[in-house]
């Protein structure tokens, strides 16, 4: 057996030598020629796998190590026999850590008060209910956008993005990218945002018309953008502008980057029947899943967001990515994988 992975996928070195052949390639870099003659393909989002990439080749099955699926022409490998698996929910827990290091930070930078605000969440995927959870103990209104799962969960709450863009005091979007929502928040979706409303994006660069966020930013209230069209290249314009920049790091936290490669390391196992590996979980010298607990009872914003910003500095990724903008992957492949926190 063959197996290809993308080198900069953490904890899996040396994991299946003992039982296939492996290739590490840095994953923008992996050909069609390097999975000729694959069975499995190991990645995350820098690698497309499409018709042009899987056409003639072995690949049985292609494992991300990340929940994004943006990547993957997902029809071809259904109409092709190949199995595909990506690591849902592995980053939640980062990306909410993320965006509450961000708005305390950027609320406190500009003396900001979030007492009795509202949050608008747009996407109660996993990502999205960890947000709502960590909210709601933070003490904000919750409003809540996703029209597929409203069909499904009738009995709970759920507004129209309207409603929500209106009163919503914090913007905040956690969907997949389509064809159908590229480009969604554009002119009109800002101009129906609340006068001084928080945005932050961690989802997906191209959710975001970028030229009509710099225009809309001088009636908005603090900007966060971690996720950028045209990734690895970045609009330094818009950059300049927002309050917090990030190269698309929201999720890297430790345990999210143990879960996603234990995640793809068993979907492969078990589809190829290295039992031994059924059950892999990556080893560290910090202990697995243990999260940093915070306690925020009876709390002032302020010590609130020193807390938040004490077990994650935010800004100190905003330095990094400003004085190195053109340097998107490698502060992205050499990220320091911080610790999650709970409250």
């Amino acid at each position: 057996m063959k197996i290809v992975i993308d080198k900069s996928i953490p904890f899996t070195e040396g994991v299946f030598e003992p039982y296939a052949e492996v290739l590490y390639k840095e994953g923008p870099l992996i050909t069609h020629e390097d999975i000729v003659d694959a069975d499995a393909l190991i990645i995350r989002t820098r690698t497309r796998c499409d018709a042009a990439m899987l056409d003639g080749t072995g690949v049985k099955i292609i494992a991300t190590a990340t929940s994004g699926t943006e990547n993957i022409d997902v029809d071809y490998c259904s109409r092709h026999g190949i199995h595909f698996q990506n690591a849902s929910g592995c980053n939640a827990g980062g990306v909410a850590n993320y965006v509450f290091s961000a708005i305390f930070g950027m609320a406190a930078r500009k003396s900001i008060s979030l007492a009795g605000a509202s949050l608008g969440i747009i996407g109660l995927g996993n990502v999205g209910e960890r947000v709502e959870s960590m909210g709601r103990s933070l003490g904000f209104k919750i409003i809540r956008n996703d029209p597929r799962k409203a069909e499904i969960e009738w009995y709970t709450q759920f507004s129209s993005l309207d409603n929500l863009l209106a009163e919503a005091d914090i913007v905040t979007l956690h969907i997949p990218l389509t064809e159908s929502n590229r480009g969604m928040a554009d002119k009109d979706f800002f101009a129906k945002m609340k006068p001084g409303a928080f945005f932050v994006n961690t989802s997906q660069g191209d959710l975001v018309v970028e030229e009509d966020l710099i225009k809309a930013i001088p009636r908005l209230g603090p900007v966060a953008i971690d996720a950028w069209s045209h990734e690895p290249n970045v609009n330094t314009m818009l950059m300049n502008m927002v309050d917090i920049a990030t190269p698309h790091i929201a999720g890297y936290s430790l345990q999210g980057k143990q879960i996603g490669s234990a995640m793809a390391v068993r979907a492969v196992a078990r589809f190829l029947n290295i039992s031994e590996l059924y059950e892999f979980f990556p080893q560290s010298k910090i202990m697995e899943y243990q999260a940093v607990m915070l306690d925020i009872r009876n709390k002032s914003q302020g010590q609130i967001a020193s807390i938040l910003q004490y077990n994650y500095p935010i800004f100190t990724d905003d330095f990094m990515f400003r004085m190195n903008p053109t340097k998107f992957e490698e502060l992205r492949n050499n990220y320091h994988y911080r610790r999650e926190f709970q409250f």
